[in-house]
């Protein structure tokens, strides 16, 4: 029986001492957690001891300990299988083997809403974007990729389907883009017709008939010549791995079903392309005509091959925020905006590189306020000076706009935006201004801050450069 004992008790201490000691001989995996891990801490930080070592150090073997996957997918598969609960912090564990990106959960709930102002913010620094790029002849058109919960939210468990309003951020900015005239292609109206489903089932994205379906959508919203996929044959082949399955269980990914069109495509990447997922793109086709820019995020890579073999020349970039002078370099005809519903916050607080329209606005003097504005900074970035801070919300309307007045003379319009506060939520009554640098004086600059509609604007605060 003492022998048992002791047996079980080193048997135990073994066990225990495997991811640790496991760490020297076996060899560090990636993380599936789309993140990067800790390393190992510094005794020394700036020639003073970290006083953080320890728990550095625990964090670090948190994150690396031996066989970390293999434990991390069995626990995944027991709580997943029998309990019908998901283990990664992203992933939400559906009914019949659906997964779903936690990060859209909010929307679908309907919990933490964009604001009135926010929707504007999002609308109207669109239109602005639309609004200089058609004054150059160059066409645009923003659209949207719903969230997989938003069209097939049929298999999200019991816990998550509490829903706290019907209401949906993509539904209501609509009202804001149709007031602010912004060329939308509505990717949700097309996909909801679909009887098919378009997404796969353990990934957060639509398959490739999804975005082929999409790519269609958007090409013809533009009245651009391309092929349509409807009757086009296709072969069907288990091989594809989702982004939430590899996410949940690193080593145990179930294959499913993906499509893969007969029709072979007559675009070429330029230079070394790792995979679609890549942050800049470039595609040329000397059987076709057009020049594309498209500022897109993770649905994009299914879109790519339907997108660039549409156009002579594309650049497909998921560089956020948006640099407008890409437009300009890549010489393009036109302009996409593509974005996930999930990511339309974020849409509100990075408003695109891009100078600010000089516009002409009457300005009422009478009604002054000297300080109505906060916060306000200066910035130099490369050739142009960014001008950012916040209008107290009383000076301000759900459809305001900001205006700058640079010494006195010429105006111009800032990108509304909302910006993050030091408890954690976020303003609405931000703004961003991107000014040429030669448009400066060399002894100095006074700056007016105003707000009013498009015709006519007061003056409520401002500062010296």
């Amino acid at each position: 029986m003492k022998k048992l004992q002791v047996l079980y008790i080193t048997a135990f201490f073994a066990a225990c001492l495997v991811p640790s000691l496991g760490m020297a001989v076996t060899k560090q995996e990636a993380s599936s957690e789309n993140r990067r891990l800790a390393e190992f801490p510094e005794l020394k930080k700036e020639n003073e001891i970290n006083t953080r070592w320890l728990p550095e150090a625990g964090e670090y073997f948190q994150e690396h300990f031996a066989f970390r996957n293999e434990l991390v997918t069995a626990n995944a598969l027991l709580n997943g299988k029998i309990f019908g609960v998901s283990t990664a912090d992203g992933v939400i564990q559906g009914t019949d083997n659906w997964l779903y990106y936690k990060d859209s959960l909010e929307d679908y709930l309907g919990e933490e809403l964009l604001s009135e102002r926010s929707l504007f913010n999002i609308a109207h620094t669109l239109a602005m974007m639309q609004e200089t790029l058609n004054e150059k002849g160059v066409q645009f058109l923003f659209t949207v990729a719903p969230n997989k919960n938003s069209l097939y939210g049929e298999n999200m468990p019991y816990y998550d389907s509490l829903k706290v309003s019907s209401d949906k951020n993509l539904v209501n900015l609509q009202k804001y883009l149709r007031q602010e005239q912004v060329s939308y292609g509505d990717l949700y109206e097309i996909l909801s017709e679909e009887k098919e489903v378009l997404y796969h089932k353990r990934d957060s994205h639509w398959n490739n008939k999804g975005a082929a379906v999409a790519a269609e959508t958007l090409l013809s919203s533009l009245k651009k010549e391309h092929v349509s996929y409807k009757e086009e044959p296709y072969t069907i082949k288990t091989d594809f791995t989702g982004d939430l399955d590899e996410m949940l269980y690193p080593l145990a990914m179930t294959p499913e079903e993906e499509v893969y069109y007969d029709r072979q495509t007559t675009f070429a990447y330029v230079g070394e392309v790792v995979s679609n997922f890549d942050p800049k793109i470039t595609t040329v086709n000397p059987v076709k005509e057009g020049s594309l820019v498209m500022f897109r995020d993770s649905f994009g890579n299914a879109l790519l091959p339907f997108m660039a073999d549409a156009y002579s020349s594309a650049y497909f970039s998921r560089g956020v925020p948006y640099q407008m002078s890409e437009v300009d370099e890549k010489n393009a005809d036109t302009v996409i905006v593509e974005r996930a519903e999930r990511f339309l916050p974020e849409m509100a607080q990075s408003p695109p590189i891009m100078e600010g329209p000089e516009c002409q606005v009457n300005v009422t003097e009478e009604d002054t306020v000297p300080a109505g504005a906060g916060a306000v900074q200066c910035e130099i970035q490369g050739n142009l000076e960014k001008i950012t801070g916040c209008i107290e919300e009383k000076y301000l309307d759900t459809d305001s706009r900001i205006y700058i007045r640079l010494n006195h003379d010429k105006i111009y319009e800032a990108f509304p935006m909302d910006v993050s506060t030091e408890d954690g939520k976020t303003d609405s009554s931000g703004f961003c201004l991107y000014l040429d640098r030669s448009l400066l004086a060399a002894d100095g600059n006074q700056i007016e801050i105003l707000t009013g509609n498009k015709d006519s604007a007061r003056i409520i605060g401002g500062l010296t450069l």
